[in-house]
């Protein structure tokens, strides 16, 4: 018997690696595509905080309008693993999606008594497009993690509710309370959540545990007081650096509540730049099938009521069970309604919660009626009623089938909308930025001068001087500046020193012209290269500055035996012969201002010794061209 239920557990637990396995690569694959190569804005400043604050400093910003120490904490260890690999943190992202995945899975099982329909509400929860934040964003961290903990709540509050778990469940959920209101405080209005687990649970021939109900208050106390000595308010901030106090309306809450409703059944209930694609705008096609969607969960709805009706020794504990779920969901919906506007990415938590309502409706749905087994006896009986369990547990993964069947296009359609939403433009080109600049040179581009051509991104001057810190390991770039110019014409020729980039705003990109640039400066016909060195011939095309004059610099670093000569011809005529009497020599070459010139020159000395020859001439001297 012993070893019967050990391969049992085995059994099941290897079911559970497999379904894990496979939402992790479904996480993969629908994430496909969100790259983050380069920090911006909130990223970049959480980046800059941790890398110029010490650990007290970054993790327990006192005074700051926000106490998030435990999210700091997380988002310090992610920094610290991360370092200078910027690319690791939508892997990092996805994979902690994934254990968010897995939690909506084993509960999701629980509640609809079969692992079938825990994967597909992990299949769902992984599928959504409010997952854009989570994946596409450094303090994606933050919105995983509370919704981790705020579902870790609602799970021990069921098991409270229903008498399952451990006896100390209640308590941990008030310590996951009080971590996930130092992750984000808009966790704060799940206090009352408690209390109606409680009262739900109350019976009437039992005494209150005191100890219970206190326990909630002190983690609020709690909580209240390090804000209040932290940041001097216990008020949650707005969003977008406003106050709460100073902005709700009680009009626009409910209407945010309303929004967020329709969200969670599938309808895009706002403006473009917070949802990629407003329901107005979406193609008749996609609105038709979450139309369809919300027809599936309203037969679910209608179903679970009917089965109240018929199974009416259960229903209490269903309406109970009922109470939490829907509470739990109002109550996200309502923290995430008092301020300036909805961001799909608050409505992750109650869209989950959603998914578990319906595993829930699902499990109930499984039950036979009452009086069923009176009806029957013996093998017959049992026959009967596993038969009609599994009708009713087909029914049911056929109706949840359905519903990701429809709502899978609809998903996917949306995600391809996240380039309007109102930071994806940013991030695209940050990422570019990063492509045309670390990716391709690597560590060789520090110290250099990052000219960029135009500035219609409004890159401002935070970012210009910390973008680049991120990739090194030292976390400085020495010598590395940004500098905006409004065309080619404004700078001289391009040195190894230097880098040049221009913008694409059509493609939300950046493009480096360097080589072009440099080709266009000076032009090389033959035997003149790029580290400066000309052989004993050489022609080039160079182009004068805004003054006109191009200046040349000359370098022999060999010995003179006394008749060197170096000829320089413009545009086939004889412009100067200068006699080298000295290691370093100059000459200027008068031109219009833009002007490009056609220059030969012709050297009657090589280099002694050198090491190589690269055309079919020998190397002769070095020069040096300016042209300002």
């Amino acid at each position: 018997m012993e070893q019967k239920k050990c391969l049992e557990l085995k059994n099941r637990w290897k079911d559970d690696a497999i379904a894990v396995l496979l939402l992790g690569a479904f996480a993969f694959f629908i994430n496909r595509g969100i790259e983050i190569k380069g920090l911006y804005m909130d990223d970049l400043y959480l980046w800059s905080c941790y890398g110029e604050q010490s650990f007290w400093e970054f993790n327990f910003p006192v005074g700051s309008t926000r106490f998030r120490f435990l999210y700091y904490l997380m988002a310090w260890v992610e920094l610290a693993l991360v370092g200078n690999r910027v690319t690791w943190f939508v892997p990092i992202n996805i994979v902690l999606n994934i254990l968010v995945a897995a939690q909506v899975y084993w509960f999701g099982k629980k509640l609809a008594k079969g692992p079938f329909f825990g994967f597909l509400s992990g299949v769902l929860y992984l599928l959504s497009r409010m997952a854009y934040y989570q994946i596409g964003q450094v303090y994606g961290l933050m919105e995983t993690a509370a919704t981790s903990l705020a579902l870790g709540i609602l799970i021990l509050l069921y098991q409270e509710l229903n008498g399952e778990g451990k006896k100390t469940g209640f308590y941990w959920a008030c310590g996951l309370y009080f971590a996930v209101c130092f992750v984000h405080e808009r966790y704060l209005a799940l206090l009352p959540l408690f209390y109606l687990t409680l009262l739900l649970g109350w019976k009437k021939e039992s005494r209150p545990d005191w100890k219970k109900w206190l326990a909630p208050l002190i983690s609020f106390g709690v909580v209240m007081a390090i804000r209040a000595a932290a940041i001097g308010s216990v008020l949650p901030a707005g969003t977008g650096g406003t106050e709460v106090a100073d902005t709700f309306s009680m009009k626009e809450a409910v209407g945010y509540a309303v929004s967020q409703v329709a969200y969670i059944f599938g309808i895009n209930a706002g403006p473009e730049h917070l949802n990629g694609m407003a329901w107005s705008d979406s193609p008749r096609w996609i609105q038709l099938l979450v139309y369809l969607a919300d027809l599936v969960l309203l037969v679910f709805t209608a179903s679970f009521f009917i089965r109240l009706i018929l199974n009416w020794k259960t229903a209490l504990k269903h309406i109970k069970n009922s109470a939490l779920f829907l509470a739990f969901i109002a109550l996200c919906i309502g923290a995430s309604s008092v301020t300036v506007r909805v961001e799909m990415r608050w409505i992750y938590v109650s869209y989950t919660a959603a998914l578990m309502f319906l595993c829930y409706m699902c499990g109930a749905l499984q039950e036979l009626p009452s009086g069923f087994a009176k009806k029957t006896e013996g093998k017959l009986q049992a026959r009967l009623r596993d038969n009609r369990k599994k009708i009713y547990a087909f029914a049911c993964g056929a109706g949840f089938c359905l519903y990701l069947f429809l709502m899978f296009p609809v998903e996917s359609f949306y995600r391809g909308q996240y380039p309007n939403l109102y930071f994806w433009p940013n991030q695209l080109r940050y990422n570019s930025l990063a492509e045309e600049t670390y990716e391709k040179y690597g560590d060789e581009m520090f110290g250099k001068t990052i000219y960029i051509v135009g500035n219609t991104y409004e890159m401002s001057r935070f970012t210009a001087d910390t973008f680049f810190k991120v990739f090194d390991q030292e976390r400085k770039a020495e010598g590395t500046q940004v500098v905006f110019i409004d065309s080619i014409l404004d700078v001289g020729q391009v040195t190894d020193d230097m880098l040049m980039i221009r913008e694409e705003p059509e493609h939300n990109k950046f493009q480096d012209i360097t080589g072009a640039v440099r080709s266009l400066k000076c032009e090389i016909i033959d035997g003149y290269y790029r580290d400066g060195w000309m052989d004993e011939e050489a022609s080039i095309r160079v182009m004068a500055g805004k003054d006109g004059t191009i200046h040349l610099k000359f370098m022999f670093p060999g010995v003179l035996n006394g008749g060197e000569v170096t000829a320089i011809y413009r545009n086939g005529e004889l412009e100067a012969e200068i006699p080298v009497t000295e290691s370093v020599y100059c000459q200027d070459i008068p031109a219009e201002p833009y002007q490009i010139v056609e220059l030969e020159f012709k050297n009657n000395f090589y280099m002694q010794n050198a090491q190589e020859q690269r055309g079919k001439k020998r190397l002769a001297v070095l020069m040096e061209i300016t042209a300002d």
